[in-house]
């Protein structure tokens, strides 16, 4: 009994885990990409007074903001590449450096 209480455990965690990082892990980054761009345009969320200048822009900004859109479309792509391959009978393997298709052993 006890052996099945702990796999259950194991597998709740491994669930909590997951939506924890696709959940609000991606919605995350795409915020902080969103906010690394109004930075990098030297933007804020505040109305200056007339003959007051804002920021300046921070072209280093708006890098951060497209690797962090690149991240969370790379994970959107695996989320997707999963569920196909999972259909087709196959499974998303991580052997190499970079995902590949499978059969299912």
């Amino acid at each position: 009994m006890g052996d099945n209480l702990g796999f259950a455990l194991e597998g709740a965690w491994k669930v909590l885990l997951a939506g924890l990082i696709l959940g609000a892990g991606l919605p995350l980054l795409f915020a902080l990409g969103i906010r690394s761009l109004a930075w990098g345009a030297g933007g804020e969320a505040e109305v200056h007074a007339d003959g007051v200048t804002g920021p300046k822009p921070q072209p280093v900004g708006t890098v951060i903001g497209w690797l962090l859109f690149l991240v969370v479309l790379a994970g959107i792509a695996l989320g997707i590449t999963f569920i196909v391959a999972s259909g087709f009978g196959k499974q998303l393997s991580f052997e190499h450096i970079f995902p590949t298709i499978v059969d299912k052993h």
